[in-house]
């Protein structure tokens, strides 16, 4: 159950996303890879960059200061505690290899789909 008050911060978040979660979203949104994705979403204590619920598929867009953070793994596991598989990608391979990350989140909701 996510909380309510996170609604407007996430809603905020939508309207100001980074250049490489803009990228990502584009290539996400509509069911372009046949499945739903919501963007800035609310779980739990925390607002996710990217999830399709029906695969319990979350994606966040990671910059530098990502790398190591105590905080992520805290994330992570709660998460993985509810079900979700969390994928994280570096912005410079957003901005870079889009199709290779298109092809893994693809290969992860076919592996959950199963």
């Amino acid at each position: 159950m996510a909380d309510m008050s996170l609604t407007p911060i996430a809603r905020q978040l939508r309207h100001a996303m980074t250049s490489e979660e803009y990228l990502l979203w584009q290539r996400l949104r509509r069911n372009q890879l046949g499945v739903k994705f919501r963007r800035q979403e609310p779980i739990g204590r925390y607002i996710v960059d990217f999830v399709c619920f029906e695969h319990r598929v979350i994606i966040e867009a990671d910059g530098s200061h990502h790398l190591n953070n105590p905080a992520d793994k805290a994330r992570d596991a709660f998460f993985a505690s509810q079900g979700f598989v969390v994928l994280r990608f570096w912005n410079s391979d957003i901005r870079d290899n889009l199709e290779g990350v298109l092809t893994a989140i693809q290969n992860t909701i076919s592996q959950r789909s199963r």
